[in-house]
């Protein structure tokens, strides 16, 4: 028991967490960590020990336990069946033979793939039957097209990696996320498009922040941000609205209240100004008001993030993939309050908006395990949820 507490705080100030934050992240209190790293309670069971290890970016319950190795992604990471296909056209050295397409053409390509994604109930099952042979074309075209249809084909290679990022992302294969992050930046920069590189930070932010690196990804944002006027056109205006969130995004995970608030008001009045939604960002209205919810949630104040996601009006996201995903921030709000029954309702309602979504998802399969050990309803609801997300443990 002393063993697990030392291990306990030994990760938890190596991550900089107070024990306030870090029980407000795992929904218990300040007393209940410092009585796990005293000795005076027993080593949580595993739904418990896995939330701990995520919030603390521990890659191995061993760590924690000292037991046996159980690495967290074999739990919380699902692997998609198809994933062996898409790693090996990212990863292919040498451009196939062929004829490229015109850059009109591939922009169209990618514009069907992005509408495959947000419209799809299990959109990697989707996108996985397209995005190979998209990743080809757009490498072809990119290496082959010449002078400014070139820098438009590099443009939408930066595309065709984000869905790739996309895809790959919540697997236990953190290297091809890596892998897709830096392959569309450095499209992106080939391109010499500031609107491609600000979506590429966009995209390699979230990879920076997954890792714990929230200097990283402030600075990657920040490279970015004086690339695009938002007084320009609609299209600037959305880029530069997206980094400002993923500037506020990156403030809330480090606990910087005042400057995730600024950030998210500036991309919350930029996106006020659009016309409407960004077609394939889904950067708009909605979506700066569902990501106040994942900003409180993270801040650790669950009142408040529970009061944001009532208001949240999720039908205006016209992407399955992320009403899901926001659906699931609302429950993880819930949850916090120990709120039982309204978080296994809206994981039910994400399971409905999207399979894939929830079956990748680090925080909805942990919730469902943890869920499923309750007696009455909540059980008897969280139980039919992991089953349906083939989640075993």
């Amino acid at each position: 028991m002393a063993e697990f507490g030392a291990r306990l705080r030994a990760h938890r100030e190596r991550a900089g967490k107070t024990r306030a934050v870090l029980g407000g992240l795992v929904g218990r209190s300040e007393e209940w960590v410092k009585a796990l790293e005293n000795g005076r309670l027993l080593t949580p069971r595993l739904p418990m020990l896995l939330r701990l290890a995520e919030v603390l970016d521990i890659v191995d319950l061993a760590e924690l336990t000292g037991d046996q190795s159980l690495p967290v992604a074999s739990v919380t990471r699902a692997g998609h069946p198809a994933v062996d296909q898409v790693a090996a056209a990212m990863q292919r050295p040498a451009v196939l033979a062929g004829e490229p397409a015109a850059a009109d053409v591939l922009r169209g390509l990618v514009d069907q793939a992005w509408a495959l994604w947000h419209r799809s109930t299990t959109e990697r099952t989707a996108i996985a039957a397209v995005l190979p042979g998209l990743l080809d074309d757009a490498r072809r075209s990119a290496r082959r097209l010449d002078g400014a249809d070139r820098r438009r084909a590099l443009a939408e290679l930066a595309r065709v990696y984000h869905l790739a990022q996309l895809y790959v992302a919540h697997q236990p294969y953190p290297e091809l996320v890596w892998l897709a992050a830096d392959r569309a930046m450095l499209a992106a920069q080939d391109a010499d498009d500031p609107a491609a590189i600000a979506a590429a930070a966009w995209y390699y932010a979230h990879v920076y922040r997954s890792a714990g690196q929230v200097d990283a990804a402030e600075q990657v944002l920040v490279d970015a941000v004086d690339l695009v006027d938002p007084a320009a056109d609609g299209e600037q205006r959305a880029r530069w609205g997206q980094l400002q969130l993923g500037l506020a995004l990156g403030h809330a995970k480090a606990g910087r209240s005042g400057q995730a608030w600024r950030a998210w008001d500036a991309a919350d009045e930029a996106a006020g100004r659009l016309a409407g939604v960004h077609s394939w960002l889904m950067f708009g209205p909605a979506a700066t008001a569902a990501y106040a919810v994942t900003l409180e949630t993270d801040l650790c104040r669950p009142g408040e993030a529970v009061r944001r996601a009532d208001a949240a009006d999720y039908s205006a996201l016209p992407s399955h993939t992320r009403r899901a995903g926001h659906l699931i921030e609302a429950a993880r709000a819930h949850l916090l309050r120990r709120e039982e029954v309204a978080a296994v309702h809206l994981l039910g309602r994400a399971l409905r908006e999207s399979v894939d979504t929830v079956r990748h998802h680090p925080y909805a399969r942990t919730a469902a395990l943890e869920l499923s050990g309750r007696r009455g309803t909540v059980g008897e609801d969280a139980r039919e949820l992991a089953l349906a997300i083939d989640l075993h443990g």
